[in-house]
């Protein structure tokens, strides 16, 4: 009943066929617009029903059963259901024509008469027999008699039309078993469950009908797909296809299991009573649904094919796109080696270099090796693939020939190298032996002792010697050069020639000598026929011969193969032969040749590891940080290590070119004269600078590794670039390779102490030693935290060191120290050119650079307001430092003497700094008086510190005399006691250079026990009343305002605060006055003056600010007089 559709495998590819459904079928869907659920409510009402019952020759029966209401049923109701039931059987039985069986026994004629003209009227097929059973009431049976005679040819039936009296009559037209049981007849029959049936067999036929176009149309979109070009997008696909296949075939199981329920509801009466015989109809349902389900088989095998060939071709191209992927990496990888390969040398300069190739090229033949056998391997599934029939057996072929071709080209690129290399290797150590022979036969040359070859014994002696070392010449001595060119010819480059040259004209020249000595020798052992007294040559005959002995032949072999030492040993042989000292035929002597060939070691290390250097930072550059932005690596990079590469590796790229563009070959112009190196290394110091960034950012890197260092990503990385460590040893590299340059010029200056360049070599120490340290103290400066300002405002970090350090604070006229500070306090002091840093040093955990310690800030001293006491309290280890008159002072205990020197010292030079800088200053100024910067309004002081913190010793008060001015002057001014500008002291010697304006005389103390320990001590009394520094009469100066005075147009107002400078007196009482906050000028009354600034000190008086350089000395050290305005200690 259903053809199986069959196609080929190129068929396929266009889609997959629907099993067609036959269209004599129940379920004619397309021609038939009626189903039972859409009627259903119609059919409910059972005014006519198919029983499923047969006539003699198998007309289907329609049953009118009796139905009071029929008058009530439209005529689209009467259509619709005719015309469903009569669709209903084959199209077989409905050809014969429908019997149609009307019950009216309880009826009337009307009702009769109704009923055969819809159905003359309406009836949608064809009728072969019409069967009416009459009123059985008396009335109505005799009025249908009649009446249906004389109405005959109104019905205008084709067909004839019977009345029956009783079910009786009815049984001789129709047998009882086509008969329901209200007929009389043995027929079981339910409406409801007819109606079930058919609505459960129409929605199963349109499931299978649906479920095969959805599978007609999902093949068609499975043949027309196009196959993706990569790995990930195939997958994709196949996986989509899988589900949307998996996804139908659940479908197929649903309506499967839906036909096999209905299929079993129909044969229920079978099941339940095996006599049961089934009408025709439900025969006809039971074909049907069969019919549908070995359509739905038909339609589920047909889908499995397809899919099978679908999958099977979509596999193919993943193993497509797998081949491709690995071939592509493959034919990297071949290539890769093979440009490895070719920079292996195949000759070497020296026995060592070749031997040295030969190991590195063994060793990278095993990664060779593993190259191979993974191109065979992929080859070999290429073949694999082509025996299982793969589409792309055309694509496929052509890359596994290409494989095995290239693998067997680097194979035997491989064996080729290796037997050249070996050939090398072979040559250099004939040459080693060669020049090993020769240099031993000019060493047993120049050791033969002149004195005792004028004997007989002696020159038989010597010439036995010499016959001796020609017989052992052997397989050391060389061949002829035309053997050797021949032997060698595959390996022979023009270096190696000359090499192979220069070594056999060694060997001519030595057996030269060697025939020239033998002749002299056999003529002195002919001559001795007589006792011969030897003369005692000079002392210098004994020298010994500068030649090294055999443990240095490599040293001699350079200068024993230049022109002159063969000359100079042409010359010693004459002088044997004319009796003079054999030991003069060398021009250097042995110390100083020992010395050379050690410059030029450690020149040659410098090189081989700055070249090695460079490999290694294009190897990280290249093998990590590039692939960081490959596209193919992103999925292995981790969350935290995206769009980090500059953390991660700082300025290594800048650090690389420098290296590699510049350093290395400026290096490689010194290799003849290594002495002078240190010239290259003075020129390129401030690149040299640039390891400092790197060294900053290394924390940080550090952190970033720690946190990553697991990932996938750096593994893939570290096994392409087939490292045996990780990332994180190459990421040290350069702060190891900036602290190498120092070892190496240490050991190139221990070499060279009489040489040229001895001195650039001592200054490149110190200055590399310097990045070093600069280097140091910046890791240590930048774990500061809790550091609110500017460190750069600092100045340069000049020391930084770990000290004990206890604190005194002077408060009113008492001295009270820090009852909290009994125990000192550990602190680590960071140096700068303006400030000085205290900090709490806290150790870190962790490992590496996270175990770095971190710095707590505390306080700060601004450096142009502090003053040192050399030796602390008889402790050659301590030493103060203070500030605001020894208000607060630190004694700070260091580890040892030599460090507290080296610190007392910085700060010394960081004082004598700014106080030539407060000299080059003044100097500059056009006016005598030092200018002072406004002061603001709120200030009442005109000193740069804060009021009563600036006064002096009375003791020095009582010793001060009178002076001529010098703003120059190298003696520093004692105060008076009145501060005025046209006196000044004449000061002790003091060998320091502190005794200028604004240094105070006792922080140049060189011990504590000294003018009261160095310091104004609290004991000592201050200044009692400020106004004795005004006296009872104004003198030049600046002075800040006590009070407003307005007083008319033609005298200077001020206000309170403001910063005023008095001029000159004039004749009437007068002072001109310059207001130096408003910049007015303008005469006051001298009475006037004394009343506003009469509790005000002049700044000449404090710090002798004028030209003259009198007045008193500041206890700071500051050196800049307005610093009061800022704090000296900041919290």
């Amino acid at each position: 009943m259903v053809s199986k559709a069959r196609r080929s495998a190129s068929q396929w590819d266009s889609g997959m066929p629907m099993v067609p459904l036959k269209p004599n079928e129940i379920m004619q869907l397309d021609s038939s617009p009626l189903r039972a659920a859409d009627i259903t409510p119609d059919l409910k009402k059972q005014f006519a029903f198919l029983s499923g019952g047969r006539g003699d020759n198998g007309s289907p029966i329609i049953v009118f059963p009796e139905f009071p209401a029929f008058g009530e049923i439209t005529d689209g109701e009467f259509h619709n259901v005719l015309t469903y039931l009569t669709s209903v059987p084959s199209l077989s039985s409905t050809g014969v024509g429908f019997i149609l069986v009307i019950d009216r026994r309880q009826d009337r004629w009307a009702a009769v008469k109704g009923t055969l003209l819809r159905i003359a009227g309406s009836f949608p097929g064809n009728l072969q027999l019409v069967l009416i059973l009459r009123p059985t009431a008396l009335l109505q049976r005799t009025l249908s008699d009649i009446l249906f005679k004389f109405n005959k040819d109104e019905f205008k039936m084709k067909v004839p039309v019977i009345m029956l009296s009783s079910i009786t009559e009815l049984h001789a037209y129709i047998d009882r078993s086509q008969l329901t049981q209200e007929l009389g007849g043995t027929q079981e029959y339910c409406h409801e469950k007819w109606i079930s049936h058919r609505t459960a067999i129409e929605g199963f036929a349109l499931m299978v009908k649906k479920t095969a176009q959805i599978l007609q149309s999902f093949g068609t979109v499975l043949a027309e797909t196009e196959l993706p070009n990569e790995i990930q997008a195939t997958t994709i696909l196949l996986s989509t296809h899988t589900n949307k296949k998996d996804k139908m075939k659940e479908d197929l199981l649903v309506a499967l299991g839906q036909g096999s329920r209905l299929l079993e509801s129909i044969n229920e009466p079978v099941v339940r009573d095996l006599d049961h015989n089934m009408n025709q109809d439900e025969l006809e349902n039971l074909a049907t649904v069969q019919r549908l389900l070995s359509q739905l088989d038909e339609t589920e095998t047909a889908f499995d094919e397809f899919w099978v060939r679908h999958q099977t071709k979509l596999e193919q191209c993943l193993q497509l796109r797998h081949f491709e992927h690995n071939y592509r990496e493959v034919r990297a990888l071949l290539d890769q080696v093979s440009e490895k390969l070719a920079t292996f040398s195949e000759v070497g300069i020296s026995p060592a270099h070749a031997d040295h190739i030969f190991c590195e090229l063994t060793t990278y033949e095993e990664r060779v090796c593993e190259v191979l056998d993974r191109a065979s391997s992929l080859a070999c599934d290429g073949d694999d693939l082509i025996q299982n029939s793969h589409y792309a057996e055309d694509s496929i072929q052509p890359k596994c020939k290409e494989l095995r071709a290239i693998s067997e080209n680097v194979s035997s690129n491989l064996r080729a190298k290796k037997d050249r290399l070996l050939k090398a290797m072979e040559l250099h150590h004939c040459l080693e032996r060669a020049s090993k022979w020769v240099d031993d036969g000019i060493y047993l040359l120049a050791s033969q002792p002149v004195d005792k070859c004028q004997s007989h014994e002696g020159a038989e002696l010597a010439l036995k010697e010499l016959e001796q070392h020609l017989d052992n010449a052997g397989q050391n001595q060389l061949t002829e050069l035309s053997t050797i060119w021949s032997e060698y010819e595959a390996v022979l480059n023009q270096q190696f020639r000359d090499q192979v040259e220069k070594v056999f004209q060694k060997q001519a020249s030595m057996q030269e000598m060697f025939d020239k000595r033998r002749v002299s020798l056999k003529k002195l052992a002919a001559k001795q026929t007589r006792p011969v007294q030897p003369v005692a040559p000079r002392p210098e005959a004994f020298i010994k011969s500068p030649l090294s002995s055999p443990a240095h032949r490599a040293q001699q072999e350079r200068r024993c193969s230049e022109t002159d030492s063969g000359n100079n040993c042409e010359k010693g042989n004459g002088e044997l032969q004319n009796g003079d000292a054999i030991g003069t035929h060398a021009s250097l002597s042995e110390e100083e040749e020992n010395l050379a060939v050690l410059r030029r070691h450690v020149m040659n290390e410098l090189l081989e590891t700055e070249r090695a250097y460079v490999e290694e930072l294009l190897c990280v550059l290249q093998g990590y940080a590039a692939e960081m932005d490959n596209a193919a690596m992103a999925h292995l990079i981790p969350a935290p290590l995206q769009n980090k590469k500059e953390v991660l590796f700082g300025n290594m790229s800048e650090i690389y070119h420098f290296h590699k563009r510049t350093f290395l070959r400026e290096l490689e112009e010194y290799t003849d004269c290594p002495e002078l190196v240190g010239r290259c290394f003075l020129e390129r110091m401030t690149d040299l600078q640039i390891y400092e960034k790197y060294c900053h950012n290394k924390p940080r890197s550090e952190s970033l590794w720690r946190q990553c260092s697991d990932c996938a990503f750096f593994q893939e990385c570290q096994k392409k670039l087939e490292h045996k460590l990780g990332l994180d040893s190459y990421l040290l590299k350069p702060v190891q390779r900036i602290t190498k340059y120092q070892l190496l010029l240490k050991e190139m200056l221990k070499y060279s102490k009489s040489c040229e360049g001895t001195d650039d070599l001592q200054e490149a120490l110190t200055s590399i030693l310097g990045i070093l340290k600069a280097v140091n103290d910046s890791m240590h400066l930048i774990a500061i935290t809790g550091y609110e300002g500017n460190m750069s405002e600092l100045g340069k970090l000049l020391m930084q060191g770990s000290f004990s350090v206890w604190t005194e604070h002077k408060k009113g006229h008492a001295k009270v120290k820090d009852l909290a500070r009994f125990k000192p306090m550990q602190r680590h002091l960071f140096l700068h050119e303006k400030a000085l840093l205290f900090c709490k040093r806290r150790e870190e955990n962790g490992e590496g650079y996270e175990k770095a310690p971190s710095y707590s800030f505390k306080q700060s001293l601004n450096m142009s307001a502090v003053g040192i006491t050399e030796n602390a309290k008889g402790d050659n280890k301590k030493f103060e430092i203070w500030c605001n008159s020894r208000d607060e002072v630190y004694i700070v205990q260091a580890p040892t003497a030599d460090v507290k020197t080296t610190w007392v010292n910085e700060i010394r030079k960081v004082l004598t700094t700014q106080l030539e800088a407060c000299r080059a200053s003044q100097q500059r100024a056009p006016d005598p008086v030092f200018q002072f910067p406004p002061v603001p309004s709120g200030s009442v002081s005109l000193s740069p510190f804060k009021s009563g913190q600036r006064s002096f010793k009375r003791g020095e008060e009582k010793k001060a005399d009178a002076c001529s001015p010098d703003a120059n002057s190298s003696s520093s001014p004692k105060p008076t006691g009145k501060g005025s500008p046209d006196h000044k002291t004449k000061r002790q010697s003091d060998p320091t250079p502190f005794g200028f304006k604004g240094w105070n005389k006792t922080s140049l103390s060189l011990d504590a026990s000294e003018e009261h320990d160095g310091y104004s001590s609290a004991e000592d009394p201050l200044n009692s009343d400020p106004e004795d520094d005004i006296g009872k009469k104004l003198c030049a100066g600046k002075y800040t305002v006590m009070a407003d005075y307005e007083k008319d147009a033609q005298e200077l107002s001020v206000k309170s605060g403001d910063m005023v400078e008095l001029v000159k007196e004039g004749e009437d009482g007068q002072w001109f006055v310059r207001n130096l906050s408003s910049s007015k000028e303008g005469w006051i009354a001298a009475a006037n003056l004394i009343t506003l600034i009469g509790k005000s000190k002049s700044c000449q008086s404090l710090t002798s600010s004028d030209g003259s350089g009198s007045g008193n000395l500041s206890t700071s050290s500051s050196c800049s007089e307005t610093d009061t305005t800022f704090p000296d200690i900041k919290p």
